[in-house]
């Protein structure tokens, strides 16, 4: 099979290469998830891989001197590959290699080999196809493992034994599922039983690169794809085992509770409709995360699970540490999300006041609409009419929270007296007095006793002061 290259945006580069290979006495192939987005008629990646059954370091160099002789050469020798930024591209050369494993790590024995012996070494048939650049059979598709037929079925196949590809490279595991979430493919039954087989080998992965691989699921069309696989083969309960906890339905004197587990997973697919946020799409995993150790029978309540926000926004720090996820404004994002998470569901059902509007406010800032998006995708009863009640709650709440917000700008308030000003009013030096001072005009604020105004917190302040005993 022949692939017409004739069209295709980089077929100068690719003539240039071919003919830097040439030059060398060298052959050269173009490899791997190019290959296979090219014959998916996908975006072109701008990472493209290149094998040479000689020097793939040598030919980068002569590569790079063609094209410019100024462009830099990033070589890594341990592993016999060379990579060229040039323009948009990201040109990755490797020598074609046969690898063996050890038992307790992915890192590889690695010799010389074939192109064959390369192919062999991928992950799934489908990228383990090449494309020559050679002079004599330019653009021959090299297809040793039917990953056209693969491409056209849908199907996630090894081209080694299973098994044997999962144990040598864990990481594997998460990319089967990876390509099963943002391809929409399915993972041969062999394949898969293989991964529940293999999952507890995935230990020997470090966690940055399993959350590379887990985010990639995170940002597909529909996570709960990947999600699903992953709790079905093992590999979730061995992560991320808090959400394990939520599956799973109780009855106590006829009364039952959702599987919040599954609920999670609507909730993430519903949020990924309306949004790309990678950390919105976590708060929407984790919104739920306090449920299981919270959950409790009350007899002639029901099933109560009271403080499992709190709980949950406590327990993003300990999760994203364990994760190696970043620790910073992105993990606070989450936990505020997931504090606030069941905050205007609360104020949908009541007769919300303008002080619990004004707190909502001030607690969420410019997040609000994150928020609001959050709780829309929690909405995931089947019953049209209770959706369409609550769809008309929330944008009451909304409305009723932009009246209040352009009458006392409260969202990222900032109290309209400082702290300065207070010590200046009373001739104090910093002390307890002035943050009570503070607090209360703050409190004064968001009920509604004064406006959000500085003549007017000034009076309240006077006032205050003169029951601490002081005097302006």
């Amino acid at each position: 099979m022949k692939i017409n290259l004739t069209q295709n945006k980089n077929l100068k580069l690719f003539k240039i290469i071919a003919e830097a290979a040439e030059k060398n006495g060298q052959s050269v192939y173009i490899v791997g998830g190019y290959v296979r987005d090219l014959l998916m008629k996908r975006t072109a990646s701008t990472d493209i891989d290149f094998v040479t059954e000689q020097s793939g370091i040598e030919l980068a160099q002569t590569v790079a001197r063609d094209i410019d002789p100024k462009l830099k050469v990033s070589v890594f020798k341990t592993y016999g590959t060379a990579m060229i930024k040039y323009k948009d591209l990201e040109l990755e050369f490797v020598g074609a290699r046969k690898e063996s494993y050890t038992e307790n790590s992915r890192k590889p024995e690695v010799e010389g080999g074939t192109l064959e012996d390369d192919q062999k070494r991928r992950d799934f048939t489908i990228n383990a196809m090449a494309i020559s650049l050679n002079k004599a059979n330019f653009g021959e598709l090299v297809d040793p493992f039917n990953g056209v037929e693969d491409l056209e079925k849908g199907i996630l196949r090894t081209p080694l034994e299973p098994a044997q590809t999962y144990s040598d490279d864990p990481l594997r595991m998460m990319r089967a599922v990876r390509f099963a979430s943002t391809l929409n493919f399915v993972i041969e039954e062999k394949s898969l039983n293989a991964i529940k087989q293999e999952a507890e080998r995935i230990k020997i992965v470090s966690m940055e690169r399993i959350m590379v691989e887990f985010n990639k699921i995170m940002m597909s069309k529909k996570p709960s794809v990947g999600l699903g696989l992953m709790e079905e083969t093992g590999l979730l309960k061995l992560i991320i085992p808090e959400l394990i906890e939520l599956k799973g339905v109780e009855e106590v004197e006829g009364q039952t509770h959702k599987d919040n587990f599954y609920h999670t997973l609507e909730v993430v697919d519903n949020i990924s409709e309306n949004t790309d946020n990678l950390w919105l799409r976590w708060s929407a995993l984790l919104h739920d995360i306090g449920k299981a150790p919270t959950k409790k029978f009350v007899e002639g309540t029901g099933w109560t699970f009271h403080g499992h926000e709190f709980l949950g926004s406590k327990m993003v720090k300990t999760l994203f540490n364990r994760l190696k996820l970043p620790l910073g404004s992105d993990m606070k994002y989450v936990q505020k999300m997931v504090k606030l998470s069941s905050r205007p569901i609360a104020l949908i059902t009541d007769d919300a006041s303008d002080s619990a509007l004004r707190r909502l406010l001030f607690d969420a800032g410019e997040d609000l609409e994150d928020l609001f998006t959050l709780c829309k995708a929690d909405i995931t009863t089947k019953n049209s009419r209770k959706q369409d009640r609550f769809k008309k709650n929330f944008e009451y709440v909304a409305v009723k929270i932009k009246e209040v917000e352009e009458k006392d700008q409260v969202r990222n308030f900032q109290p309209p007296i400082t702290g300065e000003e207070i010590m200046q009013m009373f001739n104090l030096k910093p002390g307890k007095e002035i943050g009570i001072l503070k607090e209360k005009v703050k409190e004064a604020i968001l009920e509604g006793e004064i406006p959000n105004d500085k003549e007017e917190a000034e009076k309240f302040v006077i006032a205050e002061a003169e029951k601490l005993g002081l005097k302006a």
